[in-house]
């Protein structure tokens, strides 16, 4: 047999089976919502590889053994299948073409023995899934194997068993990455994963920040409810986009890892969500599922289909309502899937269309529509902890610099202790501010994490309103979901806002030598650390700030291991503490063990649901101080 026409026929063979496997594929994503109109074209196919090559490797190579893995692997594959196209598939037949393919094709089988020895360490990482994902490196390598002794083997040889074995190698991986792609083999993440960088469901993801931009990267969408855009109860109600992006899923369990209620034994692991909602998606069972199963819930037992419900069937509800919304299995998945999005919109549902809110979550949104205050406080007194400290409230036609925003922290004793001290340093610096006083109602954060999307926007309405009748050049505010709200969320809404958390004020502050601190005696001899707010930090990318202004106090912070954009969680975001979903231990405990470890004497924070949940943990712990109080201790 002619080893040319041999490598052609497996080459046609390999597109027609590319070719059936989108289309397979895309059938699914095809049964989910349709986007926003002209959003989405072809052109976007063009932007796949700045994405490949810059914002997705970004992420890839905060692990470099995986990260030149990828590259050997991926690259290898990518190369040598496209230099067999133009060598065989438009007949040019170069015998250095068939050098280069011999050389990519030796990269991948090099990436191929890299990914095996990853899976069978000593130390393999207990979140990789395992079943199909062991036998792909097998099965890549050995069509790079068979690929390269074709380009490499005279022709003379290629013949009889020879060809026949070198033929079986090239199809047997040709397999795996066409038609076992279609039927959801671990190769459909390559497939899938590219054309999800083209449709992103958060395009703006990819662009330059913009001062003007509507939704910002980490900014929920805002739902049409007019147009009766309740959430999703049914796969088929995705977006088709969020569909792709949930094919693109490569297991690596990289968000399992990172994520804080996994971690604490509670019944999520945003790994498998993802799984659930491919087999949802397609319909079936979780039983050929081969990773780390969902705390305290047996694989095997749920099914779905794309017209069926999602909760109950194929995911049980307590699994949606234990998320903090940190973003953690964002920041970490190498395939930039929105783990969180999905939650919010199978939250959205649960809500507005069957009001199964768990816990004190019903609550808490009646006092909101009801009083303007999650725990139904008389907003009169949201101020009264300022009284003797000449702090003005604001007055329409009365213009001030800065606007103070204090949120839901304001009603709470502790965290009043905070406020003082910043309004200290406010008063230090000589600041022109003022507070909204009882005209402040709440922002409706925690309404929209819980899914009542009407009553965020009512939130937002409101106090956009009450803003629109004051003279402010900047909002500060210590409570970054305030921050988050103000700066990110209310945009679609309409509202524009130059929004600074204090920790990033103070910073300016001293840096323009408006208040000249001294090191703190009763600090000097004490180890400290600083934890970073999810929506401070990984939400609005702000945490440098923080550290720059201890450090102007004299401060040298004493990093724990999770710390930064990667910090762990408080426990204390996205309603979690409402919703109190049981686990094995408690999130704060977990933080608070962390900085346990590293012999921390006091934890700084910068977020009035930190303070509460780590100030929470009981028995002996590090002291919990905001920075804004060992700022106002330095000037003393």
């Amino acid at each position: 047999m002619n080893p040319v026409f041999v490598i052609t026929v497996l080459l046609w063979l390999s597109m027609a089976g590319l070719a059936f496997a989108v289309l397979r594929r895309a059938s699914y994503w095809r049964e989910g919502r349709a986007t926003t109109a002209g959003a989405y074209g072809w052109a976007n196919l063009l932007t796949i590889p700045k994405r490949y090559f810059v914002d997705l490797h970004h992420v890839v190579a905060r692990d470099p053994y995986i990260a030149k893995t990828h590259v050997a692997t991926a690259g290898g594959a990518i190369l040598a299948m496209a230099l067999v196209f133009l060598n065989y598939g438009l007949a040019i037949y170069s015998v250095w073409l068939d050098r280069a393919i011999f050389l990519a094709a030796l990269i991948m089988l090099v990436g191929a023995v890299f990914v095996w020895k990853r899976r069978n360490a000593k130390d393999v990482p207990a979140r990789l899934s395992r079943g199909p994902w062991d036998s792909l490196p097998w099965l890549l390598g050995s069509f790079a194997l068979g690929l390269a002794m074709f380009m490499l083997l005279p022709t003379s040889w290629m013949s009889g068993s020879l060809a026949i074995i070198v033929a079986l190698l090239i199809a047997a991986g040709a397999y795996t990455m066409t038609f076992g792609a279609a039927k959801g083999g671990p190769m459909k993440h390559a497939m899938a994963g590219l054309l999800h960088l083209a449709f992103h469901p958060r395009q703006e993801r990819f662009k330059d920040k913009t001062d003007n931009e509507v939704v910002p990267p980490t900014a929920l969408k805002k739902p049409l409810l007019d147009a009766k855009e309740y959430g999703v109860g049914k796969p088929v109600e995705f977006r088709w986009n969020q569909l792709l992006s949930f094919d693109a899923c490569v297991q690596c369990g990289k968000c399992e890892a990172a994520c804080p209620a996994f971690a604490s034994g509670q019944p999520l692991n945003p790994k498998k969500l993802i799984q659930d909602l491919v087999v949802g998606m397609v319909g079936g069972s979780d039983s050929q599922y081969a990773g780390s199963p969902t705390p305290g819930i047996v694989v095997g037992k749920h099914s779905g289909g794309p017209g069926k419900p999602l909760i109950s069937q194929m995911i049980e509800a307590d699994t949606i309502w234990s998320c903090t919304t940190c973003r953690a299995c964002v920041q970490e998945c190498p395939m930039l899937i929105e783990h969180v999005d999905a939650i919010v919109d199978m939250r959205r549902n649960q809500t507005l269309v069957d009001g199964n809110v768990p816990g004190k979550g019903p609550i808490t949104l009646a006092n909101l529509r009801e009083t303007g205050s999650q725990n139904g406080y008389d907003i009169g007194a949201r101020y009264d902890w300022s009284v003797d400290l000449q702090v003005q409230v604001a007055q329409p036609g009365r213009p001030v610099d800065v606007l103070l925003i204090a949120g839901e922290g304001a009603f709470d004793m502790r965290y009043q202790r905070t406020l003082r001290a910043f309004v200290k340093v406010l008063n230090k610096a000589g600041i022109d501010y003022a507070v909204l006083g009882g005209a402040e109602t709440d922002t409706g954060d925690t309404a929209r994490r819980l899914g009542d999307e009407a009553t965020f926007q009512q939130c937002a309405s409101k106090l956009m309103n009450t803003l629109s009748q004051y003279q402010f050049r900047r909002i500060v505010t210590t409570d970054p979901h305030v921050l988050h709200s103000l700066r990110n969320e209310y945009r679609a809404l309409g509202g524009y806002y130059e929004v600074h958390h204090h920790s990033s004020f103070m910073a300016d502050l001293m840096e323009a030598g408006k208040l000249t601190p001294k090191a703190a005696a009763v600090l000097a001899d004490k180890k400290i650390t600083y934890h970073d707010p999810c929506y401070l930090g990984r939400y609005n990318g702000e945490t440098e700030a923080p550290r720059k202004l201890l450090k102007a106090i004299g401060i040298k912070v004493v990093e724990m291991e999770r710390h930064g954009m990667r910090a762990r969680c408080c426990g204390g975001g996205g309603g979690a503490p409402l919703t109190d979903i049981p686990g094995k231990q408690r999130i704060p405990d977990i933080r608070i063990a962390d900085a346990r470890t590293i012999g921390a004497d006091v934890v700084a924070v910068g977020c009035p649901q930190c303070t509460a949940m780590l100030e929470g943990v009981v028995g002996p712990r590090p002291e919990v101080l905001d920075v804004a109080e060992l700022v106002a201790a330095a000037l003393e």
